[in-house]
């Protein structure tokens, strides 16, 4: 089984990605998983550039190219303005562009890290409705860890609880028929090319 987890942590070292790591770990400790992590500052030039120039870069195409692939998703954001992050909203943004149906079916843990414990509600407020926007299936539980959750036990029920549930349902994505991918950067089309295309002859 397959399982990514995208982090949108900015600082080195991140809460926002001990967090994915502890729910990758927890997840995998389920159900045996190759887990792969992309960490979302380290594509933000070329998140940026595709916004521009309509088609993904060779990194990103691969990060792209990795979650269309997953089994099952963990998404972990740090929390700004009482929602998640511009850069990883920006990463499913053009995600999404470049392949509407990336995550459709796909199990999706939803997690967030913030200073306070009042902006746990981003879950539910902002994570949840994005994940159902692009089709995924949120597993119930999601995990907030504010600064004082760490090294607490309700943190650790919460990992637990949403661990499960998410190897619960890559369990049974694993065995379904896996999406169409395609094999290599090159297959990307320039989007002046398609405007190209579009273009009457003569």
């Amino acid at each position: 089984m397959k399982l990514v987890v995208v982090s949108a942590g900015l600082g080195v070292p991140s809460s926002t990605r001990l967090l994915g790591d502890r729910l990758a770990a927890a997840s995998a400790a389920r159900t045996p998983a190759d887990v792969q992590v992309i960490e979302v500052r380290d594509l933000a030039v070329e998140i940026a550039h595709t916004f521009t120039n309509g088609f993904p870069g060779r990194a990103l195409f691969e990060a792209f190219d990795t979650v269309a692939g997953a089994d099952g998703l963990i998404a972990v954001t740090p929390v700004f303005s009482a929602s998640y992050s511009g850069l990883f909203k920006s990463f499913f943004d053009a995600l999404s562009g470049t392949d509407e149906d990336a995550l459709a079916g796909k199990p999706v843990l939803i997690a967030a890290t913030g200073g306070s414990a009042r902006h746990s509600l981003v879950l539910d407020h902002a994570l949840r409705p994005l994940f159902s926007h692009l089709k995924a299936v949120v597993v119930p539980t999601g995990v907030y860890a504010a600064s004082e959750d760490w090294g607490a036990e309700g943190l650790d029920g919460r990992i637990e609880r949403a661990a499960g549930e998410l190897a619960a349902l890559t369990a049974g994505a694993a065995t379904a028929r896996p999406r169409p991918r395609r094999d290599s950067f090159e297959e990307v089309t320039p989007f002046e090319e398609r405007l190209a295309a579009l273009r009457p002859a003569g």
